[in-house]
């Protein structure tokens, strides 16, 4: 099945590397416009030009209004319109529920669920303005599904999201607007590599034997925001390999 996403516009917040990187390299190449989005400045300079033409890299804290109204300004003045938005960017900081501090707190609902909400908000309102319909995309975690030691905070924010994405269907379907998340389980990445074991331990415990790529991750984020999938939303795709469906636990 070939996606083309030829002159459509597409926002995607975190994605100097790992899985949105991956995404944003997927959807340029199906034809799309792409504004890139990283708070580190080099990471986000490096990920635009590698992708080149049609891109523009964009540095900036994606849990602020302001900057996300300013992507979304962008995305029409330098492409015309917007049609898709990727709420990517997101936060994990570990901690014990019972100690687990405010700054912690604060920082993982604002990057998680308050850069997500505002993302969705301008995005959208931006796509009923044009009156040509539009996709939004949230990227959650199986932890949104399945409890993980350490990880209350982080794990609310990805259910929280889903939940989100649900209760849009209420307001934009009628606006020709569809909402959905992704949910990855263990994924390698540049991130969960700086641990030795990761994929020794992840390939154990995923009934596919082996955790998840960029690839996996990504080509399921296109599929959802192409036209071939216009007729799904407020659902939430879980890209782990099997592991939510048994469980094993990584303790």
């Amino acid at each position: 099945m070939e996606i083309n996403l030829t002159n459509k516009t597409a926002i995607i917040t975190g994605a100097g590397q790992g899985i949105g990187l991956r995404m944003a390299e997927m959807l340029h190449a199906s034809g799309a416009n792409i504004i890139l989005n990283d708070v580190d400045d080099a990471l986000c300079r490096e990920a635009a030009a590698k992708i080149g033409n049609r891109c523009l890299g964009m540095t900036g804290d994606s849990s602020d209004p302001l900057f996300i109204e300013k992507m979304v300004n962008k995305a029409v003045e330098a492409f015309g319109q917007l049609n898709i938005a990727i709420a990517n960017a997101g936060i994990t900081l570990f901690g014990v529920f019972a100690t687990y501090p405010v700054t912690d707190f604060e920082r993982v609902m604002d990057v998680n669920l308050k850069g997500t909400f505002y993302l969705a908000q301008h995005a959208s309102n931006q796509m009923i303005k044009q009156s040509s319909g539009g996709s939004l995309l949230f990227t959650s975690s199986v932890t949104g599904h399945q409890a993980h030691k350490n990880l209350a905070a982080y794990s609310m924010t990805k259910a929280g999201i889903e939940m989100l994405a649900k209760n849009l269907v209420s307001e934009i379907s009628e606006h020709g607007i569809n909402v959905n998340c992704i949910a990855p389980g263990a994924t390698l990445t540049e991130r969960t590599l700086q641990d030795p074991d990761y994929t020794a331990t992840w390939t154990k415990l995923t009934p596919m034997n082996r955790p998840g790529t960029v690839d996996d991750v990504a080509s399921a984020a296109v599929f959802l925001v192409s036209d071939q999938a216009r007729h799904i939303t407020g659902q939430s795709l879980v890209i782990d390999g099997g592991w939510s469906a048994m469980s094993p636990s990584p303790y």
